[in-house]
């Protein structure tokens, strides 16, 4: 089995050197190059081409955020985890924003790293559960009760798996919340992406809370 190649961003070398003692216990997770920039981590992705980048929002010189859009447009197949301290509302959003594939924060267990790394490797997004929830409800109570654009008409069960979606359920799991398959699943996110023009599951949720379309109760 291929070992998924990861190269780590943060300005701390102490975080990096930690993280990579971590990863490289894993069979499946394999450390090939390390950045303390986001010029570096760019550059970096150039050469290397990593299955994923591990990056760090706050560094010195270019931002996360604006070293993870340019990473998605040089290199489009490599997987972006944010990995930060930050839980301010408004830099999630901006980093969910610039396409990126999952965030966790710095506290979370090593094992939900490592899950996320996974579940984000099998093509999902992920967001760490205590921070899905505590940003849905910080845009539900911002959210316009009367969104100026019309929203896209979800059947029922669209609507149910996008409820669980936003629970940070993945495909199995839902699968088996629904008793319905896993490929049933998948089909059924292509099309609420499709209908809600999201390119991925975190953000479908996001607009649909801002929309009215679910809520968190």
């Amino acid at each position: 089995m291929a070992k998924i190649k990861i190269l780590l961003v943060d300005d701390h070398e102490v975080v990096r050197r930690g993280l990579a003692l971590l990863l490289d216990l894993e069979a499946d997770l394999e450390v090939v190059g390390e950045a303390a920039t986001g010029l570096e981590a760019i550059q970096q992705v150039q050469t290397l081409r990593p299955d994923f980048v591990l990056l760090d929002l706050r560094m010195p010189g270019m931002r996360g955020v604006q070293a993870a859009r340019t990473i998605k447009r040089v290199s489009p197949q490599t997987r972006v985890l944010i990995v930060s301290g930050v839980d301010n509302a408004e830099e999630i959003v901006s980093a969910l924003e610039s396409n990126v594939d999952g965030y966790v924060l710095k506290d979370a267990p090593p094992s939900e790293l490592i899950h996320a790394i996974r579940v984000i490797a099998g093509g999902e997004a992920y967001l760490q559960p205590a921070v899905t929830k505590r940003l849905l409800r910080r845009m539900a109570v911002a959210a316009d009760p009367r969104p100026a654009v019309v929203p896209p008409q979800l059947t029922p069960r669209e609507l149910e798996i996008l409820r669980l979606v936003a629970a940070n359920q993945s495909n199995k799991e839902i699968a088996i919340a629904l008793t319905i398959g896993e490929e049933t699943v998948r089909s059924h996110i292509k099309r609420i992406l499709q209908k809600l023009e999201q390119p991925n599951r975190v953000q479908a949720a996001l607009t649909a809370v801002r929309l009215g379309l679910i809520d968190l109760e």
